[in-house]
């Protein structure tokens, strides 16, 4: 079936304009003219036509950082399936994710690949890829990230935090990434230094320093921005690209751009609760409140938002993603006599799309910049462009028709991830998804959802399109 999308403002990561979007199967054959002939002509004919007068039209978010049914200990696994998860990102506005396929400590790479593909296979509304996290740095894990690549896996995530799971130290980070920058892959960073950070989580709960809040006095933002510098440092040596992931701190935020101004290609995500929420509001609270906002990095004080949203702005960001990982209150509860144990993450994958728009509400970002960070950039980082991330012939046709004059409120009776809470409870929001697209068929239409399980498709990914 034909479907074009008429009356909307198209925005893309280069500006607005008043166009149609013709779709023909799962693909986007035209961005047209409304006055042109062809608009006309199909305008005409049997195509099916949405209306999207007074709304913006812009490319199928691309959120590259999810952790969809993660087991972070035996009592706690993220709370979204890949089922659950792509559903609620669909309502969001967004069309891909990336999830990862992690090999802890001791771990066999292809097993766990394998692992993966048999969860997500028929689960997801959308479409997915997977990252490699590679926690067991080795001869043959080395050797294995060439078949990794070859199978459309083409980025690894290293941790300089985590000891006894995930870790690696600093050779083999730096063999780690050598190999990668061979294959064309992308290096990607947990950067905090676990090993001081586990010094200090010891000391607090040997001093009886139990509370939530001592979950970020004892992952000091000083340790993150050590760590992005030393990650730097490394992806120089190599020669290897690197992207950092969940950047929370102005310290980090001037390693990378330091990197970026000697000429590295060096690249960094940030977050919403990053953006939004802080150490002194949402994680310095007892019990069960503080707890709700344990993730990593910890949130940080209110004062580096705006430093944050510059980043964006003058693209020392790049990205912003939501390390979705969340857990309902019976997990996180696990922390109430010890912070260490409260499972690590919170829920925005739903509210990724609104909640950077908002920055556009605010005089943060412009749209072209929204729609850029949201979408298109992420899709280039990850092998994914001109398939996903932009609204142009040939390009699959994820599509979102975003209403920016309704306003509604955040909170876990009204949204579709499956946590039992939401730390965005009660924020007010101007802007919502209508209907979205994905490879042409109808997820959600007029906020009537209609998607299914298993439309959603693995994606092999090419390599980074910014680094070739």
């Amino acid at each position: 079936m034909s479907i074009v999308i008429q009356g909307g403002q198209v925005i893309s990561s280069s500006g607005a304009t008043f166009a149609d979007v013709i779709v023909e199967g799962e693909t986007i054959v035209a961005v047209v003219d409304p006055s042109s002939d062809l608009a006309r002509a199909v305008g005409a004919s049997s195509a099916k036509v949405i209306d999207a007068a007074g709304c913006f039209v812009v490319p199928g978010g691309v959120d590259v950082h999810t952790h969809l049914q993660l087991p972070m200990s035996p009592e706690a696994t993220s709370s979204d399936s890949f089922a659950s998860g792509t559903a609620a990102a669909a309502w969001g506005g967004t069309t891909t994710v990336i999830d990862f396929a992690g090999q802890l400590l001791g771990s066999n790479v292809r097993d766990v690949i394998e692992e993966r593909h048999r969860e997500a296979a028929g689960q997801c509304a959308i479409d997915y890829g997977f990252h490699l996290s590679m926690g067991d740095i080795n001869e043959q894990s080395l050797q294995e990230m060439a078949a990794v690549v070859q199978e459309g896996i083409t980025s690894f995530k290293f941790f300089m935090a985590y000891p006894g799971a995930y870790y690696s130290d600093d050779g083999q980070l730096l063999r780690a990434m050598q190999r990668a920058g061979e294959l064309g892959g992308l290096s990607m960073m947990h950067a905090e230094n676990g090993i001081a950070i586990d010094v200090l989580r010891d000391q607090a709960v040997k001093r009886g320093d139990i509370e939530p809040i001592w979950h970020g006095r004892t992952r000091p933002a000083r340790l993150e921005g050590e760590a992005v510098h030393r990650a730097s440092a490394l992806a120089e040596v190599a020669n290897a690209p690197l992207y950092i992931v969940h950047l929370s701190s102005v310290e980090a935020l001037e390693q990378v751009a330091w990197a970026r101004d000697a000429g590295q290609n060096v690249f960094a995500e940030t977050c919403p609760q990053y953006l939004y929420l802080s150490i002194e509001e949402h994680l310095d609270q007892p019990g069960r409140e503080g707890l709700r906002h344990i993730c990593s990095p910890p949130l940080r004080p209110a004062s580096t938002h705006d430093h944050l949203w510059k980043g964006l702005r003058v693209n020392d960001l790049a990205v912003v993603s939501t390390d979705h990982c969340p857990f309902c209150d019976a997990e996180k509860r696990l922390g109430i006599d010890d912070f260490r144990a409260t499972p690590n993450g919170l829920g925005s994958l739903e509210h990724r799309m609104d909640l950077i728009y908002q920055g556009v509400v605010a005089g943060e970002l412009s749209l072209a910049r929204w729609v850029d960070t949201c979408a298109t950039t992420p899709a280039r980082l990850f092998g994914l462009y001109p398939k996903k991330g932009v609204l142009a012939p040939g390009s699959d046709a994820d599509v979102v028709i975003y209403d920016p004059d309704v306003r509604h409120t955040l909170g876990a009776s009204s949204h579709h991830m499956n946590i039992d809470f939401s730390v965005w409870e009660g924020m007010e929001i101007r802007g919502q998804v209508r209907t979205v697209l994905s490879r042409g068929s109808l997820v959600l239409e007029e906020r009537n959802y209609i998607g299914r399980s298993g439309h959603g498709q693995f994606l092999s990914r090419s390599l980074s399109d910014v680094l070739i």
